[in-house]
């Protein structure tokens, strides 16, 4: 029987695994190597130590109300998208209010984690820590392993002849960059487009004498602001789109999507994507089309090699003068601390159970925390992964027999993609993951019930933006507070913008509902006669 839990990181993940530890009535005991939680969204100015944490600019691409914790909303003052600082200060509220900080042991590193002699048996962990230069030994029954995806910079200086040995300027990882003043006036090429790399071009653009950005994929651009200037997310992952792109096929759900890109602007022109493009990612930047609009940053392709102070390009162009390189390319995880024998299974995440569980281990007693992509907010899934774990190490859930979970994670293979950015591609449905992990808790909602006892609900869950909340109505766990939570969910966004009213009487909406009415049994009934099972709620099939 699980009792005594290590939780290693007190990042969002690690404080959200506490408090399912705590919920469960089991005993947590987190080690956290600096001296504050936060995790990667505490900014410091420092590196030293590797200690990966964001930018000093940076601004949360997931909105406020699709991010929180299921049962702790944001303050309803708190701006849609939130600034490092605000998240971080959530995080302080989240864990004063359900008294978590006393389970932390702060400036504690987990040097190792091995297996008991006992393991088959008894499914313990010997787990050695240091403090302030002093280790000790400790037996846990269980390990959450809460580190997440953003540990050791992915630096392929291979792959970009004369970048060690010919050139003469600097060159970096997006990780050490902090502020724009270090390169004021300077011509800097960003190697990687993703949200990072399109974030520091844009930043750099305002103070650098000139900014090129090179890809060698299409990109897909798109705002946080969407129709009417709501939160894109919210807008945008309903379980009535998710049901879309279950019942219409693939390639037409590709053109829609596509032509909903090109409505901002046509990324042909730009030199982005293509509707041809196959292989392609999506990022999400407000200003990063205005700054090739105006010449602020010059889009480029894949670096061939470097001179002395210059970049050779595959399309045979060349930009001289470049004074800084920043490689935006990514992570890659490592758990440095794991024994061996465990740490081998690691490939990537690809071979863990749910992206949780390693099959293989006589005993399931070490999780591994936040290592999925999703296509939401990676902190929603955390948490429902912790809810999930806890709840099996408590006895509450159960797991599959060991050839269950190793058939199951055979079938769900994706191919092998080494670099980072290629493995942005491989991003999971939001909603189908956590619908999946929270059948397995107990705690998904069932729509079709809910549509004859409380259709007003039913309606928000279905055509309004799949919020933590949802997760909390039902199961271990239910929360009194769900309901009003996700009917209060639009007024919570728009609180922070009434800075200032205006009159803008609209009319009445209730034509607008009785349709939703009327199609949510359709949708739902053609849903279920494709997939019958317990606790019903919508599925898709594959993501693109």
């Amino acid at each position: 029987m699980v009792r005594r839990v290590a939780v290693i990181g007190a990042g969002a993940g690690g404080l959200a695994s506490i408090k399912c530890c705590l919920d469960e009535g089991l005993e947590p005991t987190c080690f956290e190597r600096s001296e504050d939680i936060g995790g990667i969204w505490r900014y410091t100015d420092s590196t030293d130590g590797g200690r990966v944490s964001v930018y000093h600019s940076v601004i949360t691409n997931t909105s406020k109300e699709m991010s929180c914790f299921s049962d702790f909303p944001c303050p309803e003052d708190f701006p849609s998208y939130l600034p490092h600082g605000l998240l971080l200060e959530y995080f302080r509220m989240y864990a004063g209010h359900f008294d978590l900080l006393r389970h932390i042991r702060f400036k504690t590193t987990a040097l190792s984690v091995r297996k008991r002699p006992d393991f088959a048996t008894s499914g313990q962990w010997e787990v050695v820590t240091e403090t302030d230069g002093v280790q000790e030994s400790h037996v846990f029954d269980a390990v959450m392993v809460c580190t997440g995806h953003y540990q050791k910079p992915y630096l392929p200086l291979a792959s970009f002849p004369g970048i060690e040995t010919r050139f003469k300027g600097r060159y970096l990882h997006s990780q050490e960059y902090k502020d724009v003043e270090a390169f004021r006036g300077k011509r800097v090429l960003v190697i990687g487009i993703g949200n990072t790399g399109g974030d520091l071009s844009v930043e750099l653009s305002h103070v650098a004498a000139k900014v090129f950005l090179s890809t060698r994929t299409s990109t897909w651009v798109f705002s946080r602001i969407s129709d009417h200037g709501f939160p894109f997310d919210m807008v945008s992952t309903t379980r009535f789109n998710h049901f879309l792109d279950w019942l219409l096929p693939s390639a037409l759900m590709k053109r829609i999507r596509f032509r909903k890109f090109n409505s901002w602007f046509n990324h042909a022109n730009y030199g982005l994507a293509s509707t041809k493009s196959s292989n392609y990612k999506i990022i999400i930047n407000e200003e990063l089309p205005f700054c090739l609009l105006s010449g602020t940053i010059v889009l480029k392709p894949s670096v061939k090699e470097f001179t002395e102070s210059s970049a050779v390009f595959e399309d045979g162009t060349t930009e001289e003068n470049i004074d800084v390189v920043i490689f935006a390319t990514g992570y890659i995880f490592s758990f440095p601390f794991l024994e061996e024998s465990v740490r081998s299974l690691l490939d990537d995440n690809r071979s863990l159970y749910k992206h949780i569980f390693l099959p293989q281990l006589e005993k399931q007693t070490l999780a591994i925390i936040g290592l999925v992509q999703l296509t939401g907010s990676v902190m929603v899934g955390t948490e429902m992964q912790a809810r999930w774990v806890t709840g099996i190490f408590a006895g509450w859930n159960k797991l599959p027999p060991t050839s269950r979970m190793m058939a199951d994670v055979l079938k769900k293979k994706p191919p092998v993609k080494k670099n980072p950015p290629e493995r942005e591609n491989l991003k999971i449905s939001f909603i189908s993951y956590i619908d999946e992990i929270a059948s397995c808790a107990g705690v998904k909602p069932n729509l079709l019930w809910l549509l004859l006892t409380d259709p007003r609900l039913a309606l928000a869950i279905f055509f309004g933006p799949c919020t933590p909340y949802q997760f909390r109505l039902v199961g271990r766990g239910k929360w009194s507070g769900a309901r009003d939570a996700i009917l209060t969910q639009w007024q919570r966004t728009l609180k922070p913008l009434r800075t200032r009213v205006v009159d803008d009487s609209s009319g009445s909406s209730d034509g607008w509902c009785w349709m939703c009415l009327l199609a949510l049994p359709v949708a739902l009934s053609a849903g279920f006669s494709k997939y019958p099972q317990p606790g019903w709620s919508l599925r898709a099939g594959p993501q693109l």
